[in-house]
C-alpha cells in the first residue's frame, strides 16, 4: 500500500479560505445570471467566447480582490492581475493549485474549454482582422493621421509606409470627399509599389459641439525693417507693391501689397511713396526697382497697412498720383478672458463682435449645437478648447448660459477663446447622438473606398447598434468599426458598447485621450485608461492608443522626455496613433524604434525578463567589473 503525501494541517487551514473564496467567485462567474446578457444580444461567432469572457470578467471585478491578491502572491501563486484575457481559466488554475496543496491526491476542478493562452490568441486574431497582419517583429501597429497635403503628395504616403505606417487615418472633419479619394488612391498605389499592406481608416466627424463664429476684422499687414539688439536698423524692409490686376509671385519672400489706382501710374526707381499708416504715423518708402506689374520699395520704419490705406507717389517734390491698398485677408478675432469674467454662451449662430473694451460688457459667443443648452443647469462645469478654459454655469436657460470663468491654463492669467473650439459639459447627459446625418453620408463613401470607419463620440450601445444598422443597409459590414471613447458617458457605457460591437467580426476601440481627459478630469485619465485597457483585453477587442503621442516630435522636431515614456507604454495597446505635423516622418521612425525595443521588455501588462546587459557586468565573485 503506497503512502499518501501529507500536507501539514496548519498549511491546509491556511489554503482552505483562499480556495473557498475562489470557488465562490468561480461559481458566480459560471452562473446563468452572469451570462444572461448573451441571450439578448447578437454576437458574431468569432466573438462568442470573447463575450463570455467579458461578462465573467465584469462579474469578477464587482468585488474588491486586493486582499485576496496579496494573500495569493504571499504563497507564490498568481494574483490574477494579468488574467483579463482568460479570467475563468486563471481562477480555475489557481483553485487547482490550492486544492493540490491542501490534498495532493484530490481531483482538480474541471478546466474550462478556453485555456489560459486562448484569450491571447483571440485578441491577436481580432487585431489581425481589423488592422491586417503585423509587420515583421513589431506586433503593435502604427496609425498616422494624414495631412491635407497627402491628397497631392504620393511621395509622402510612400515614405510614411516605408517608415512603418500600417494604417492611414483620414479625418473627415476636414477636407472633402475629393481630397479623401485622392489620399486613398495614393495609399493604394503606394501599397502596390512597396508590396506592403496599409489599411485606410475614415474618422467620422460626429456631432461637433464647438464655439460659434466670431466676426472677422479688417486685415492688417505689419512690415518692419531688421534691427540689431540695440534697435538700430541693420537693413530696411523690402515691400513688393503690385497692381491688383497683376499675378502674385507665390515664391516671393518679400511682403507684398496689392494696390489700385484711378489712373495708370508710371512708378520708377527713385520715386518716394508716402502714407500715414494704421496708427496715423507718417511713413515713406523709396522705390528701388519697378516693372509693368508694380515696384519694389524700401521701408526703414515699421508700418501697419490696412485696406483702403492711401499711398502717394511723389517725384521731385511733386505728387504724381495716388494708390490704395486692397486685398488684405480679413483678420481672425477672439475673446480675451480672465478668471472671474462673465461669458454668455448663446444659442445664436450669427457671428459676434468681441467687446471693444475688456471691461465694458459681458463677452458673448454662440455654439454649434444650440439645443444642448436646455440640458445644462446652474452649477454645472463647462470646459473650452481642450480644457484650457474652465467655467461654471451661474444662470441657465434654453437661449443662453451665463458662465463665470474659473480656470485659465496660462501663466498670464488670460486666455484667448476663438471660434470653432471644443466645448465640453462633463456632468451632463447631452441630447446628442452619433452617427449624424453627415456621418451617414460619409459611410456611403467609406463603403466603397475605406477599410475601417471610426465613430466619434460613441456614447451608448444604441449609438453602436444604429451605426451597424446603417452599415448593413449599405451592405458594408466588411468595414472594420472603431469606437472612439471621448466622453464620460462613453467610458461608463463601454461594457455595453463592447457587447454591441461584437456583432461585427472586425471591431476595435480608440482611447481618445484629448476629450476624455477634459470630460473625466486630467487627474483621472491614467486610471480610466487603465480600466479601458483591461475591459478591452477581457473582450479580446484591439485598442488604439491615441492623442498627443510624440506630439512635440511631430510638430517641432524634438520629443519631450515624457513623450518617449508614453510611447513606450503604448505597447499595452494593439495600435498607436500619431497626429500630423511637419516632422511626422521622424515621429513614425522614432515610434517604430521604441515599439520594437519595448516588445522585448513588455507584453500587455506582463514584464518580460530578458537578459540585461548591466547584469552581466559582474565577475564570478559577484563584484561589478
Amino acid at each position: 500500500m503506497s503512502k499518501k503525501a501529507l500536507t501539514p494541517p496548519s498549511a491546509a487551514l491556511h489554503f482552505n479560505p483562499l480556495r473557498v473564496q475562489l470557488e465562490r467567485l468561480r461559481n458566480e462567474m459560471t452562473s446563468d445570471a452572469c451570462l444572461a446578457s448573451l441571450k439578448n444580444i447578437q454576437v458574431h461567432e468569432c466573438y462568442r467566447q470573447s463575450a463570455e469572457n467579458l461578462l465573467q470578467y465584469l462579474c469578477l471585478r464587482r468585488h474588491d480582490l486586493r486582499e485576496l491578491q496579496a494573500q495569493l502572491a504571499e504563497i507564490g501563486l498568481s494574483s490574477l492581475g494579468r488574467a483579463e484575457a482568460a479570467i475563468l481559466a486563471a481562477v480555475t488554475s489557481v483553485m487547482g493549485v490550492l486544492q493540490r496543496l491542501e490534498e495532493p491526491n484530490t481531483q482538480e476542478p474541471k478546466a474550462p474549454e478556453r485555456g489560459l493562452h486562448e484569450g491571447e490568441r483571440l485578441l491577436a486574431a481580432h487585431a489581425d482582422a481589423l488592422f491586417g497582419k503585423a509587420r515583421g517583429t513589431r506586433s503593435i501597429r502604427i496609425m498616422v493621421t494624414l495631412p491635407s497635403e497627402a491628397a497631392h503628395n504620393r511621395d509622402l504616403i510612400e515614405a510614411l509606409i516605408k517608415e512603418g505606417m500600417d494604417c492611414a487615418r483620414i479625418n473627415c472633419a476636414h477636407d472633402d470627399p475629393d481630397s479623401w479619394r485622392a489620399m486613398i488612391e495614393h495609399v493604394r498605389a503606394a501599397e502596390k509599389a512597396l508590396g506592403r499592406e496599409c489599411k485606410v481608416a475614415l474618422d467620422l466627424a460626429g456631432p461637433k459641439l464647438r464655439t460659434g463664429p466670431i466676426a472677422t476684422a479688417p486685415g492688417v499687414k505689419k512690415v518692419r525693417p531688421t534691427r540689431d539688439c540695440y534697435g538700430q536698423v541693420i537693413s530696411p524692409a523690402h515691400v513688393r507693391i503690385t497692381w491688383a490686376t497683376a499675378a502674385i509671385n507665390e515664391s516671393d519672400t518679400d511682403p507684398c501689397l496689392m494696390v489700385t489706382s484711378d489712373k495708370a501710374l508710371a512708378v520708377r526707381a527713385g520715386d518716394t511713396l508716402r502714407l500715414r499708416d494704421a496708427r496715423g504715423s507718417k511713413r515713406k518708402m523709396k522705390v528701388i526697382a519697378s516693372d509693368e506689374e508694380g515696384c519694389l520699395a524700401e521701408l526703414k520704419k515699421t508700418a501697419y497697412f490696412t485696406d483702403g490705406r492711401q499711398i502717394k507717389q511723389r517725384r521731385a517734390g511733386k505728387t504724381l498720383g495716388r494708390m490704395r491698398v486692397t486685398g488684405l485677408p480679413p483678420r481672425e478675432q477672439h475673446l480675451t478672458l480672465r478668471v472671474g469674467d462673465l461669458l454668455a454662451l448663446t444659442a445664436d449662430d450669427q457671428p459676434i463682435d468681441p467687446p471693444s473694451n475688456d471691461n465694458a460688457e459681458t463677452a458673448r459667443i454662440g455654439c454649434t449645437l444650440p439645443h444642448v443648452l436646455a440640458a445644462v443647469a446652474a452649477g454645472d462645469p463647462v470646459w473650452f478648447d481642450d480644457g484650457k478654459i474652465g467655467a461654471r454655469v451661474e444662470k441657465a436657460s434654453a437661449d443662453a448660459l451665463i458662465l463665470r470663468i474659473t480656470q485659465i491654463a496660462h501663466a498670464s492669467g488670460r486666455a484667448k477663446l476663438a471660434s470653432d473650439k471644443g466645448i465640453n459639459f462633463p456632468d451632463n447627459a447631452l441630447p446628442v447622438r452619433a452617427p449624424t446625418e453627415d456621418d451617414i453620408e460619409t459611410l456611403a463613401f467609406a463603403a466603397k473606398h475605406a477599410d475601417i470607419v471610426q465613430m466619434s463620440f460613441a456614447n451608448s450601445a444604441e449609438d453602436v447598434i444604429e451605426l451597424i444598422d446603417h452599415l448593413e443597409r449599405l451592405d458594408a459590414t466588411h468595414l472594420g468599426v472603431v469606437l472612439k471613447i471621448e466622453t464620460r458617458a462613453g467610458f461608463e457605457n463601454l461594457p455595453k458598447m463592447l457587447l454591441a460591437g461584437m456583432r461585427l467580426p472586425r471591431f476595435g476601440v480608440m482611447i481618445a485621450r484629448g476629450d476624455l481627459a477634459v470630460e473625466t478630469g486630467f487627474e483621472r485619465l491614467a486610471e480610466i485608461q487603465e480600466e479601458m485597457l483591461c475591459l478591452c483585453e477581457a473582450a479580446h477587442v484591439p485598442v488604439i492608443w491615441a492623442t498627443q503621442v510624440l506630439e512635440s516630435l511631430a510638430k517641432k522636431g524634438a520629443p519631450a522626455r515624457s513623450e518617449i515614456t508614453d510611447a513606450a507604454m503604448s505597447v499595452r495597446a494593439e495600435c498607436v496613433m500619431l497626429n500630423k505635423g511637419p516632422y511626422i516622418l521622424k515621429a513614425v521612425t522614432t515610434l517604430n524604434d521604441v515599439l520594437r525595443r519595448m516588445r522585448e521588455h513588455r507584453a500587455k501588462k506582463r514584464d518580460l525578463l530578458r537578459s540585461l546587459q548591466v547584469a552581466g557586468r559582474q565577475d564570478a565573485t559577484g563584484a561589478l567589473s
